[in-house]
């Protein structure tokens, strides 16, 4: 039985995030950046009413990384994790999502704030963000409650290792 999946971009993320270094750790970090998804043109007409929403999810692959580390330190963490208790790249299928801001749709696509992706990341899919299915009350949030008792946005004290 073939279990292989295929995925095709949808269009391409641009972003000012040309490398790692001073990107934030989530798009709710990065509310001051702007991006831009081009979305190729077979895929505009599904912009229709995407508008009215002022979150979207976009749903991407980590294409510039290699491996996958199923043991590794997040940025907030001295101590390991296991990849499904984390949002590393470096992961069995690697690919990400982030919550965005939408800003405006026009001809070529989606201008969006709160980025946390590199320019060229290609994406795979859009979907409105939605409180009333998204939104969770009770939540636990395992080792990273700590990070944030005070309600501060924590320092990022080391690159994934």
């Amino acid at each position: 039985m073939d279990t292989s999946v295929k995925l095709k971009p949808i269009g391409i993320i641009h972003t000012p995030y040309r490398e790692l270094e001073g990107i934030p750790i989530q798009s709710r970090f990065g509310e001051k950046s702007r991006g831009h998804i081009e979305l190729f043109p077979e895929y505009r007409d599904g912009l229709k009413d995407v508008e009215g929403f002022s979150h979207l999810i976009l749903i991407y692959h980590f294409n510039r990384e290699k491996g996958v580390r199923l043991v590794g330190r997040p940025f907030l963490e001295d101590q390991s994790h296991g990849v499904f208790a984390m949002r590393s790249p470096k992961r069995p299928n690697p690919i990400g999502f982030s919550i965005v801001k939408l800003e405006k749709v026009d001809d070529t696509g989606i201008t969006f704030s709160e980025v946390d992706m590199l320019d060229g990341t290609p994406l795979l899919d859009i979907k409105p963000y939605v409180s009333y299915f998204d939104s969770r009350r009770d939540v636990i949030n395992g080792w990273i409650e700590k990070h944030f008792q005070d309600g501060k946005k924590p320092e990022q004290t080391n690159l994934e290792s």
